[in-house]
């Protein structure tokens, strides 16, 4: 990719990232806002489309721009850049097995999307569902509670898991509207972080949908997940976390540089201690970006490590994250329980990615089983 093309969507973002987004970011926490502005300006700027392909009049991008563009975003609001995130995700799926007038909605800009495939009955194996869909009148019948889905009753539509309707294996994937009878947003997100992501349960109660709304084959569902869904959910789960990082280091320099002990004259950042904090979050911050490039590298010049990169590279980032903005808690101190430093919400954020599925512990397992040349599932 020649850094002209790099630097076309990132001058894109910009103005929007450090305008609209940082301008709402507090809201978005504090109140539990939707970002919908946010939204709406990367839709009239083309970016929602930033993955969907040149054919549909989207930019044609992939891995490594849609986590840069998400990891742009999450410095200045994580919750917006999850949004992205899941939108980009779904879209990958719609964009390799979905109609050409939803594929040329979202590269217009008018079109939402996002994953629906957590259930409490599968938990972080997120693969296996067990909702169902039933042959009914031509079409299906879906059931099903999805215990998470971002941005519930904000999208347009939802891709969506449930079990093979005939067919043998894992899952079926559907691309579901979200105005579709019988669905429903069964209560409001009120969690630690991400606050104003709508993480919501869905629910679907026979939820009548076209088979032409399967996206990929009945029983294709693990194959999507792993080969089109998995590397973007991980690359940008990883630049959402890096995002942070990086918004926590900033803030928190800054915070210790301007923070004065007026009796000596000094200031926190003349103390040898901080400045050692702030050292090690700088080095894990960009020792996280390192891995996130080598591992856009890897699947770019197809290594033969690049499946082992992706498992890495989420659970990396997020129990990284979690120490990055544990030591700005610590660097700020008592003045970091106050929302007007900032890394208080960045704190809060950062914890989100490990219990993402796939889980920072389950990703542990398959990295070893990797290492170990055991088969991941089995």
């Amino acid at each position: 990719m020649t850094e002209t093309k790099v630097a076309s969507y990132l001058d894109l973002l910009e103005p929007i990232a450090s305008g609209i987004i940082a301008d709402n970011a507090i809201d978005v926490d504090q109140n539990g806002t939707y970002p919908r502005a946010a939204i709406e300006a990367l839709g009239k700027a083309g970016l929602l489309g930033l993955i969907s392909s040149t054919e549909v009049g989207g930019m044609g991008e992939g891995h490594r721009a849609a986590a840069l563009v998400v990891e742009r975003i999450a410095r200045e609001c994580a919750t917006t850049g999850m949004v992205i995130c899941m939108h980009y995700a779904a879209t990958a799926v719609i964009e390799a097995h979905g109609s050409r007038e939803v594929r040329e909605a979202i590269a217009a800009g008018k079109h939402l999307s996002t994953l629906a495939f957590s259930e409490a009955g599968s938990r972080s194996h997120f693969w296996a569902p067990v909702s169902t869909a039933t042959q009914y009148n031509g079409g299906a019948h879906l059931d099903a509670m999805k215990s998470w889905a971002t941005g519930a009753g904000q999208v347009d539509s939802y891709v969506w898991s449930s079990k093979p309707m005939t067919a043998e294996g894992a899952s079926t994937i559907w691309l579901v509207p979200a105005k579709a009878d019988g669905l429903s947003v069964v209560a409001p997100f009120n969690g630690l972080g991400m606050r104003g992501n709508y993480s919501s349960p869905v629910k679907a109660e026979g939820v009548y949908i076209e088979n032409a709304a399967m996206l990929g084959a009945d029983g294709g569902g693990f194959d999507i997940m792993m080969g089109v869904v998995l590397p973007y959910f991980q690359l940008m789960n990883a630049a959402v976390s890096l995002g942070i990082m990086e918004a926590a280091t900033t803030k928190t320099a800054a915070h210790a540089g301007a923070t004065k002990y007026q009796h000596l004259g000094s200031s926190l950042a003349d103390m040898p201690t901080v400045r050692a904090y702030i050292a090690r979050m700088r080095i894990k911050t960009d020792m996280v970006r390192g891995l996130l490039l080598d591992t856009f590298t890897a699947l770019e010049s197809g290594r033969v490590d690049g499946m082992l990169r992706v498992l890495e590279i989420k659970a990396a980032a997020g129990e990284t994250a979690t120490e990055v903005t544990d030591l700005a808690m610590r660097v700020c101190g008592g003045a970091a329980f106050r929302k007007e430093v900032g890394v208080e919400r960045h704190f809060r954020d950062a914890r989100a990615a490990t219990v993402m599925a796939p889980t920072t512990d389950a990703l542990y397992d398959f990295i070893g089983k990797a290492v170990c040349g055991l088969p991941l599932f089995g």
